[in-house]
């Protein structure tokens, strides 16, 4: 199964560290938080995190913006997406030249920045190119899947919609964003769409789609691709 991704959350106002914790944690992340510079660049070296949430004012140590720079310095990379209230044009420039993958400016809307969040993780991790379930696997680039020597008959939109879920194995991603991510929906409509489209593919490539062992549902809300 793909590694859980580790999110460091470097913010000294507790109430927004707390909301982000928990949302994140929620989405299937492990998280730990940070709320000044002095330990920062300590703590980024002992959690070894995917993705760096960094506000630009902290109290005791460096700021922001120098480790920003610290970070793009060093050997392993660590992709950040700066938080801030300074949401003037030089701030973002300054932010994104220095090495940040983003620049959010506070207050910001909490399934915008979650979107963020994955869409920064996908674009510094290596394409996903295969999916193997069980004895299925899923060609991506050749859009063709085979179970053992038989061939499995996928539309255009369910390998879309099967990368989508590749792409974020073991989170949840939700109806809206499918609809978003394939469909383009921008504000997402009420429909069984996706799931007509889950019911299907489920029964492509589920032993026994009744009780579904690689795509899941989470509660209420979308579904998890557990691989091997």
């Amino acid at each position: 199964m793909q590694m859980t991704k580790r999110v460091l959350i470097i913010e000294d106002d507790k109430a927004i560290a707390r909301l982000l914790r928990d949302n994140l944690e929620y989405e299937g992340f492990v998280v730990e938080t940070c709320d000044n510079g002095h330990d920062a660049l300590a703590t980024v070296k002992r959690f070894t995190p995917d993705l760096l949430l960094l506000d630009l004012m902290l109290p005791h140590g460096a700021d922001g913006f120098a480790i920003c720079r610290a970070l793009n310095e060093s050997p392993t990379r660590v992709p950040v997406i700066i938080l801030s209230a300074r949401g003037q044009k030089e701030d973002r420039i300054k932010g994104l030249t220095l090495g940040a993958d983003d620049y959010v400016t506070k207050p910001f809307a909490l399934d915008e920045l979650l979107a963020r969040v994955h869409a920064v993780l996908r674009r510094t991790k290596p394409p996903i190119d295969q999916l193997r379930l069980g004895n299925t696997v899923i060609d991506f680039k050749r859009l063709e899947a085979y179970c053992g020597t038989r061939r499995v008959e996928l539309t255009d939109r369910e390998f879309e919609i099967l990368h989508c879920l590749a792409e974020r194995a073991g989170h949840v991603v939700t109806r809206d964003e499918l609809l978003h991510l394939v469909w383009g929906y921008a504000d997402a409509p009420l429909t069984r769409t996706v799931d007509n489209f889950i019911f299907r593919l489920r029964h492509k490539l589920e032993p026994d789609p009744r009780h579904p062992t690689y795509i899941r549902k989470a509660y209420g809300d979308g579904y998890r691709l557990i691989t091997d």
